[in-house]
């Protein structure tokens, strides 16, 4: 049976994950890597995805996540079980985001990255969530445990990031492609454009939820993902 690793978006760590953990079918191995807090390009940190963990693969990324495991599929497809990718873009950086996370990169070198990241918290999540101050606080206490130093290196990574979408259409393995249906960071026409190139994607809309969907709609993301993933433990 494939080993499921999960791979966190931006500044985030296993919290990410940690509503998905007990839903998950228990015959399942799983790991949460932390190989995008230590390498500062995308192609490594897949590739130490790939080292660190034996045998086949499922992967499933959230945002930043989702690019390396969609990296991790171009180097070594073989090793690749399965994809879920959560709320994530396989297009290069555009030159309107690289302008602005050079101009993020600034604010956390200078201190202020606090502010940045609570602006950031107001429109990660649905608008419905605006009150939800506890929910908001968890997101802004996880992004600024990272530090400055892998705040800045991981904007950076994403800012020469690959063009994921040339190898897409070559993938075979099942691909799950979940997206909130609100997402104002990574909008849902890059979902759209991701399961449209996979043969065997399934893309599902998750209502009322914005970009941290494992955050916010946690019932939804395992009910889908737990589903999903049963399929290997069905054939082993």
């Amino acid at each position: 049976m494939p080993s499921l690793v999960f791979l966190p978006g931006l500044a985030c760590d296993e919290r990410l994950f940690e509503a998905q953990r007990p839903a998950l079918p228990s015959a399942l191995h799983v790991q949460v890597s932390d190989a995008h807090a230590r390498h500062d390009r995308i192609e490594a940190m897949a590739a130490a995805v790939l080292a660190e963990n034996a045998g086949p693969l499922i992967l499933c990324g959230a945002s930043m996540g989702g690019m390396v495991a969609m990296e991790a599929a171009r180097q070594d497809p073989a090793r690749i079980a399965g994809l879920a990718l959560l709320g994530t873009n396989a297009r290069a950086e555009t030159p309107e985001m690289f302008e602005l996370r050079g101009s993020a990169i600034e604010l956390f070198e200078n201190g202020e990255a606090r502010d940045v990241i609570e602006f950031n918290a107001g429109i990660a999540f649905h608008p419905s969530r605006v009150g939800d101050t506890a929910l908001l606080q968890r997101y802004v206490d996880l992004v600024l445990d990272a530090g400055v130093q892998q705040l800045v290196r991981q904007n950076r990574a994403l800012m020469v990031r690959p063009d994921a979408r040339p190898h897409l259409p070559a993938l075979r393995c099942p691909v799950l492609v979940m997206c909130g249906d609100n997402d104002r960071l990574t909008p849902p026409e890059c979902s759209r454009e991701i399961a449209a190139l996979i043969p065997q994607a399934e893309l599902v809309w998750v209502a009322q939820c914005g970009h941290m969907l494992t955050m916010e709609r946690p019932e939804v993301v395992n009910a889908t993902l737990g589903a999903w993933l049963e399929r290997w433990v069905e054939a082993a």
